[in-house]
């Protein structure tokens, strides 16, 4: 499900879950596992990567609909504390976003500290709301400090999912490079983050993240049982349920 690549002070945590790295709880957990396993061989900086044209497809949809109320709230429990350990990592991390990135996929992207995204016709964004999902207020705090609360507000709202160009832009990410060239731009800028006095760039870091981590200190603090709530609605599941015979048509 994940290939863990050293380079040099960098760890890779690459999503390799195929056909398009959709995230399931078994893959949440690993990340959560690769990172601390990172950060406990003593990693300085950490790039979340997908395959080729796909960074991740998001949720797995089918598989979570096929669980009863205490498996869904398990799966979402652990997609809350993927976010939590991307948000709390004490050294930077970046996103290679290899391709699109819907919905799961680039919820993970906003707690990183910085994007590289393929260039070309390849979408990123929470289009949550168009498959009738609420985007909870801890991941709406997420994109506002990347993009500004205007803007978040007009791309979660209508569940958005723009192109690599607009997604520039707007500030969703920060850099574009060609599709196989992504992975080395974000180790190429976390190696000019190491590069830096290593306590004066961790500790403006830390204070510049304060308001991501003080919100994601505790993910089971999270009103998770509010968010169950709207995911069991009926029109949710009649979404999802039409989602999943349009996904199935085209296999």
């Amino acid at each position: 499900m994940l290939n863990v690549i050293t380079h040099g002070a960098i760890t890779e945590i690459n999503l390799a879950r195929p056909p398009v790295n959709a995230l399931n709880i078994d893959l949440l957990r690993a990340v959560r596992h690769a990172i601390d396993g990172a950060l406990d061989a003593g990693t300085r900086g950490l790039v979340l990567s997908g395959a080729p044209g796909m960074f991740s497809a998001g949720v797995d949809v089918p598989a979570l609909l096929g669980r009863d109320r205490d498996g869904v709230r398990e799966f979402w429990r652990e997609f809350f504390h993927t976010c939590s350990k991307l948000a709390l990592s004490p050294v930077p991390v970046v996103a290679a976003i290899t391709g699109h990135s819907p919905a799961g996929g680039a919820v993970l992207s906003l707690f990183c500290d910085y994007r590289v995204m393929a260039e070309g016709p390849f979408r990123i964004g929470l289009n949550e709301v168009q498959v009738g999902l609420v985007v909870p207020e801890s991941i709406q705090l997420a994109l506002r400090r990347i993009v500004g609360p205007y803007r978040a507000e007009r791309l979660i709202v209508a569940g958005a999912m723009i192109e690599s160009a607009q997604a520039l832009a707007c500030g969703l990410v920060d850099e574009l490079t060609g599709v196989e060239q992504v992975t080395t731009r974000a180790i190429h800028w976390l190696e000019s983050m190491l590069a830096l006095p290593s306590n004066a760039m961790l500790t403006t870091r830390a204070l510049a993240r304060a308001d991501l981590t003080k919100a994601w200190a505790d993910p089971d603090n999270l009103p998770i049982d509010q968010f169950m709530d709207a995911y069991f609605h009926p029109e949710t599941q009649a979404v999802l349920q039409q989602l999943v015979a349009r996904l199935k048509k085209k296999d």
